[in-house]
């Protein structure tokens, strides 16, 4: 895995305010930890960051962060604070990491194929997880796995523990974790409507003549007797 660059200026202040002013100005705040490291406040250049985590690497790009006046750190990101409105990117943590120590990382799971059950048996894929925990050397750590699903037929599901062996790399995540299934969809029934048998729609309760009935009798009553004088 190839190694970004990612130049950065220590903060002086640190806040609310402070914070708000870096980010109108383009920059964000971040800081620098880890093993032996003391914690360092950066802030970074905003365009430069989007660069550096939309490589092929995306969140596991290994970043060598070239602080002024602090000398070369090589880094993961591991915690990034998003506006929930807009979606940029507000504060980044940044671990240190060391080429011959594994780390913990997430890594998206690439699903091809068209599952059987969904071709031959009109069924649809459910995908439960995207990504998957492995421990890897940070240079180990893949992009993505490819997950081959076209044998999966109708309540078929794929887990943790049935993804290929990659060299280097452990699965942490629980073997039986389910990640993507394939399931036949539901069809509703319309509710039947019960009529009892010998109910008369034309009768109100218990039988009593529904409203205007009593006057259309009455009416029909006074014509008879007129008829009869």
């Amino acid at each position: 895995m190839e190694q970004e660059t990612l130049p950065a200026q220590k903060r002086a202040t640190s806040g609310t305010r402070p914070a708000r002013r870096m980010r109108r100005e383009g920059r964000i705040p971040a800081v620098v930890y880890g093993t032996g490291l003391e914690t360092i406040s950066i802030s970074i250049d905003s365009g430069e960051l989007d660069a550096t985590l939309r490589t092929e690497a995306g969140l596991n790009a290994l970043i060598n962060v070239v602080v002024e006046d602090g000398g070369e750190i090589l880094a993961v990101a591991r915690e990034i604070q998003r506006d929930p409105v807009r979606g940029n990117i507000t504060h980044v943590d940044l671990i240190k990491v060391s080429l011959d120590i594994e780390i913990e990382a997430e890594v998206a799971l690439a699903y091809v194929g068209v599952p059987f059950g969904v071709r031959e048996e009109e069924g649809f894929i459910e995908a439960i997880e995207t990504t998957v925990a492995i421990l890897a050397l940070p240079t180990a750590i893949p992009s993505s796995i490819e997950v081959d699903i076209s044998h999966l037929g109708i309540g078929d599901t794929l887990k943790v523990g049935d993804l290929a062996a990659i060299e280097g790399v452990t699965y942490t995540t629980d073997a039986d974790r389910p990640l993507v299934t394939v399931l036949l969809p539901v069809v509703e029934e319309e509710p039947e409507v019960e009529v009892l048998e010998g109910e008369e729609l034309e009768e109100g309760e218990e039988g009593e003549p529904v409203e205007g009935e009593e006057e259309a009798e009455a009416a029909d009553g006074g014509e008879d007797t007129a008829e009869e004088g």
